[in-house]
C-alpha cells in the first residue's frame, strides 16, 4: 500500500499515542525525516508525497520499536548536544538539557579573564563523551581529560570525539582517580576544572523511571546508591586532592538533592560558591571550589 508523508505521520501519531509516548507527533516525525535522511521541518512542504515501500516499511519498524519504549535517540543512533551530533546506544546515557547547561557553564568558566590560559580538565564519569567534547572544542588550548569505568561507554566516546582528533582528549578507563596515571595527584598536575553528570538516581526509585530509561539506558549511569549520593560523597572527599587552587569543581544532582549535595562538600574540603538552576528552574547544578591545603580538615 502507497501512503504520503501524511498518512504515515498520521497513522505514526495514533500508534504512539495509544502506547503512552510523549510528544507522539514529534516522535512520528522525527522517526520519517531520519528514514528520508531530510529535515524534519521540511516534511511540512511535502505531505502529499508518496513514500516508498522501502521506506514505509522502514518507518513501520521503527515506529512499533518506539512504541515499546525504545528510546528515540537509539533508533537513529544519534543525540544532539550543543551543536555536537553523538553517537548513543544502550552502553552509555543519552545527554540531557540539563548536562548541556553545565557544559555551558563550565565553557564560561574556562573563558574567564582569569582562567588558566592552558586549562587542564577531567570529565570524570564521561560516558558518551559529551561534556569532554563539548569542552574541547569550544576551549582549543585546553588540555581535557576523561575518566570512565564502562568499557563500552568509553568505546563510544573515542569514538565520538573523533572529528575533534585523537589527541584532544585523553581518555582513561577505570574505577574513578586511582584509574588516572602517576603524577596526576601531585598540584602541579592537578586539574582547574573538574565536571561530572554522576549517578544519582537513588536505587529504589530506578524500577519506576520510564521505560525508556530504566530499561534501554545503563544502571551503572543511573543508580547513585541507596540515597542517591555515593558518588557526591566520594567526590567531596576525592577531588580535592586532584584539584589546582584555585580550581572549579561542577556537578549535576538531581530532584530535591540540592540541600543534601551542599552538606556534603560544605562539611568537607570546599566552598560552594552557588547553585545553578536548570530550564525547568530546578536547582540543577553545584558550583563549589577546593579550600586552601592549609585550611583543609584533617582526614579529608
Amino acid at each position: 500500500m502507497s501512503l504520503t508523508v501524511l498518512e504515515i505521520l498520521r497513522r505514526s501519531t495514533e500508534f504512539l499515542e495509544a502506547r503512552g509516548v510523549e510528544s507522539a507527533r514529534l516522535n512520528a516525525e522525527l522517526i520519517l525525516s531520519h528514514v528520508l535522511r531530510q529535515p524534519r521541518l521540511r516534511l511540512y512542504l511535502e505531505f502529499d508525497r508518496v513514500v516508498g515501500a522501502p521506506e514505509t516499511a522502514a518507518v513501520r519498524d521503527l515506529v512499533r520499536r518506539r512504541g515499546r519504549r525504545e528510546p528515540l535517540q537509539h533508533l537513529t543512533g544519534t543525540a544532539a548536544f550543543l551543536g555536537h551530533e553523538l553517537r548513543v546506544g544502550p552502553e552509555v546515557l543519552i545527554p540531557r538539557p540539563e548536562t548541556e547547561r553545565l557544559a555551558q557553564l563550565a565553557i564560561e568558566r574556562l573563558r574567564r579573564p582569569d582562567a588558566s590560559a592552558t586549562p587542564r580538565v577531567l570529565d570524570f564519569g564521561t560516558g558518551s563523551g559529551c561534556l569532554a567534547i563539548a569542552i574541547a572544542a569550544a576551549i582549543p588550548a585546553a588540555e581535557v581529560h576523561a575518566l570512565e569505568l564502562s568499557v563500552p561507554a568509553l568505546d563510544r566516546a573515542r569514538e565520538n570525539a573523533r572529528p575533534l582528533g585523537t589527541d584532544r582528549i585523553a581518555f582513561h578507563c577505570g574505577d574513578g582517580f586511582a584509574a588516572l596515571p602517576d603524577g596526576e595527584g601531585e598540584p602541579r598536575r592537578g586539574f582547574d576544572l573538574l565536571v561530572a553528570n554522576p549517578p544519582y538516581i537513588p536505587t529504589a526509585d530506578i524500577g519506576s523511571l520510564d521505560p525508556e530509561v530504566r530499561d534501554h539506558e545503563p544502571r551503572l549511569a543511573l543508580d547513585g546508591g541507596p540515597d542517591g549520593l555515593s558518588f557526591f560523597r566520594r567526590l567531596a572527599v576525592e577531588a580535592s586532592h586532584r584539584m589546582r587552587r584555585p580550581g572549579c569543581l561542577m556537578l549535576e544532582f538531581g530532584d530535591g538533592q540540592a540541600a543534601a549535595v551542599r552538606e556534603l562538600f560544605t562539611n568537607t574540603a570546599w566552598t560552594v560558591e552557588r547553585v545553578e538552576k536548570d530550564l525547568s528552574g530546578r536547582d540543577r547544578i553545584l558550583i563549589v571550589t577546593p579550600l586552601p591545603a592549609s585550611r583543609v580538615p584533617p582526614g579529608t
